[in-house]
């Protein structure tokens, strides 16, 4: 066995094992120098780590789809701000560990934002996780029930960009409400945290049990900085119904 393989089996750089021979037949046809041969050779093996990487971020954010923000139809929403959400996928949020909201009613677009915007964090290099609000808290409640909420409740704190899907579809009793608290509060200044959600903010004690003192400390701290998106329309899923298609 070439004892080359054996050095770069256990260096674990599989391109290097894979290409250092076809590369050094095309560095002598073109006269590379040494350099330039070794320069090729790690691009190739940072290249294959990069998209590795990126895969594993990707599988780990839990995306129900992947979205991606030049699918998104401009032209539905009667009521959006292009220039405003193009912004935000420079990602200067999540350094400035501030959170995005987007509100608007269904089939609009907010969860295809959303996961394009997560997405583009992941391409990014940050850690994401994506969830629709009644599963967190579902996961929550058992984590809590089972006397294990500290490490449960770590899965939604670690990730540098946090997607709560649905917020206000269905509305929290007291207890899911103070474990979102938690959540939000101790993200607060140490994390993103990105909301779909379809009720405009004088609507949110509806979501939270009509407890207008958990609702203000909760919108206290995610409005902190933050960017609101209101998208307003007709839904995109109704449309045929909405309008439709004249017979020929």
């Amino acid at each position: 066995m070439n004892p080359l393989h054996t050095y770069l089996d256990y260096l674990r750089l599989p391109y290097l094992t894979e290409n250092y021979d076809p590369l050094a037949k095309q560095a002598a046809e073109k006269k590379w120098p040494y350099a330039d041969y070794l320069q090729h050779l790690l691009e190739g093996e940072y290249q294959r780590r990069q998209e590795r990487a990126l895969e594993r971020r990707v599988r780990a954010a839990r995306f129900p789809v992947l979205k991606t923000l030049d699918r998104f139809r401009w032209d539905w929403p009667t009521k959006i701000n292009e220039m405003q959400v193009k912004n935000l996928f420079r990602l200067g949020f999540v350094d400035k560990k501030t959170n995005v909201i987007f509100v608007g009613g269904c089939g609009l677009g907010k969860t295809h934002l959303s996961v394009a915007l997560g997405y583009q964090a992941c391409q990014a290099g940050h850690s994401v996780l994506f969830t629709t609000a009644v599963d967190a808290l579902n996961n929550l409640v058992a984590a809590q029930a089972a006397h294990r909420l500290k490490a449960e409740l770590k899965k939604y704190l670690s990730p540098r960009v946090l997607h709560l899907d649905e917020l206000g579809y269905l509305p929290l009793d007291k207890m899911g409400a103070d474990l979102l608290f938690q959540v939000i509060s101790q993200r607060y200044e140490c994390g993103s945290t990105v909301i779909t959600t379809n009720k405009p903010f004088k609507r949110w004690p509806e979501i939270f049990n009509n407890d207008s003192g958990i609702t203000s400390a909760i919108l206290d701290r995610l409005l902190h900085g933050a960017e609101t998106v209101v998208i307003e329309g007709k839904s995109f899923r109704m449309k045929d119904q909405i309008d439709p298609p004249t017979p020929s």
